[in-house]
C-alpha cells in the first residue's frame, strides 16, 4: 500500500444496555446514574452513549451504582449545569496525527425536551389524547404509554419506571380517592395530584336489563353470572371495597375468578352472553351495542407526579395541555366525562 494509512481511533462510547451489562446492573439504574449525573452522557440523535473511560474510572471508585455518590467521575471537569457551557464542543480541534471525529452533542439531560419522552401508565383513552397533543405542544415529548392500572401505575412512579401516573382507587374507610393509597404506595415521597375527570362507575348489562339487575347487592344473588376486571385497576379495587363494606365473600360470586383488562372487554362479554354483568365506566357501555349500563357511583380520576418534577419545563407543558380548551374540548366531544376541575391541584401529598 502506497502513502500513509489513515487510522480511526477505536468507538470507546457505549450504549445504557452496554453500560448496564459492564457494570452488572439493571439498564434501569444506568438511566438513574445519568439522571443524577453520576455518569455523564450525551445524545446523538434518539441514542444515548457514555464514554467508556466514565464507566472505567467509575468501577475504579468503588461507588455503588443503586445509591447516589460524590465522586466526579467525568474525565475532564464539567462545567456548572447554569453556565450552559459544553464540555464536548462541536468545535474541538483533534490532536496532531488523529483523523477528525463526528461532534458530540451536548451532554443529555434526562428531564430536557424534547427527548427521551415520559412513560405514562394508565388505561383511558383520554390518556391518549393527551399523549398526542403532548407530542405536537411546542416545548412538548413523546410520551410512552404504560397501559396498567392504577396500583401498578403508583407502584411504578414509587420505584422510578414511570413518571406519571393515572389512578381512581376508592378506600373505603375515608371515602376518598387516591390519596390513601398513594400515601401507602409512594411513601416518603412528596406527590402532586392533579384533577382530570370524573367518571360514572357502574353495571354493565344485557339491553332492557333482563335480569334486573340493579345495586350493589347484586353480588349476593347466586342466579346471576360476573365478570372481572385484573387486580390492581381501580374498578377492581372499588369492587373489592364494596364488598368488603358490604360483608360477601367474594368467592361466593359466579365468575368472579374470570377476569379480563379492560371496559370494553368486560362490555363486550356481556353484549355476546358470557355473563350477565359486569363493573366499568359509562363511556364504554356507549361504545358497545346491546348493552345498557346502570350508574353506581361516580369516581374521580386523577393524574399522580412527583412533587420535584412536577415543577419542571415538561410537566408544566403538560399542565398547560391540560388547562387548555383544545384538550377540554376534545373531552367533551368523547363524552362520558364530568370535565369540573380538569386541570385543578387537588392535593400536594
Amino acid at each position: 500500500m502506497t502513502g500513509e494509512e489513515t487510522i480511526v481511533p477505536e468507538d470507546t462510547s457505549l450504549t445504557p444496555e452496554e453500560v448496564a451489562e459492564r457494570l452488572r446492573i439493571k439498564k434501569n439504574t444506568v438511566y438513574e446514574m445519568i439522571k443524577r449525573g453520576d455518569l455523564p452522557a450525551y445524545r446523538v440523535g434518539r441514542k444515548l452513549r457514555v464514554l467508556s473511560d466514565a464507566v472505567d474510572t467509575y468501577v475504579r471508585q468503588g461507588q455503588s451504582p443503586e445509591s447516589p455518590g460524590n465522586a466526579t467521575v467525568a474525565t475532564a471537569p464539567l462545567p456548572p449545569a447554569a453556565s450552559g457551557a459544553n464540555p464536548f464542543p462541536a468545535t474541538a480541534t483533534p490532536a496532531p496525527g488523529a483523523s477528525a471525529r463526528a461532534p458530540l452533542p451536548t451532554p443529555f439531560d434526562p428531564w430536557a425536551a424534547p427527548l427521551p419522552g415520559m412513560v405514562l401508565c394508565g388505561q383511558d383513552p383520554l390518556l391518549d389524547i393527551l399523549a398526542n397533543q403532548m407530542e405536537r405542544h411546542p416545548r412538548g415529548t413523546a410520551i410512552l404509554r404504560s397501559h396498567v392500572g392504577s396500583f401498578n401505575g403508583l407502584l411504578s412512579l414509587y420505584q422510578g419506571t414511570a413518571h406519571i401516573a393515572s389512578a381512581h382507587l376508592w378506600d373505603s374507610d375515608s371515602g376518598q380517592y387516591n390519596i390513601p393509597y398513594i400515601r401507602r404506595l409512594i411513601p416518603g415521597i412528596p406527590t402532586v395530584l392533579i384533577g382530570l375527570v370524573r367518571r360514572m362507575q357502574g353495571f354493565y348489562v344485557a339491553q332492557g336489563n333482563p335480569k334486573n339487575i340493579a345495586d350493589w347487592h347484586a353480588f349476593s344473588r347466586s342466579d346471576i353470572r360476573y365478570i372481572n376486571r385484573e387486580r390492581g385497576c381501580g374498578t377492581r379495587v372499588l369492587l373489592d371495597e364494596k364488598l368488603r363494606q358490604l360483608g360477601i365473600d367474594s368467592q361466593q360470586i359466579a365468575g368472579y375468578r374470570k377476569e379480563v383488562f379492560s371496559h370494553l372487554s368486560v362490555a363486550s362479554a356481556i353484549a355476546r352472553d358470557e355473563a350477565d354483568y359486569g363493573l366499568g365506566t359509562e363511556r364504554a357501555a356507549r361504545q358497545v351495542s346491546q348493552v345498557d349500563f346502570v350508574p353506581l357511583q361516580k369516581e374521580e380520576y386523577h393524574l399522580v407526579v412527583k412533587k420535584e418534577d412536577f415543577v419542571k419545563p415538561l410537566f408544566q407543558s403538560l399542565l398547560e395541555i391540560i388547562r387548555s380548551a383544545e384538550f377540554r374540548a376534545e373531552l367533551r366531544g368523547m363524552g362520558g366525562y364530568d370535565l369540573d376541575g380538569l386541570g385543578e391541584i387537588v392535593a400536594e401529598i
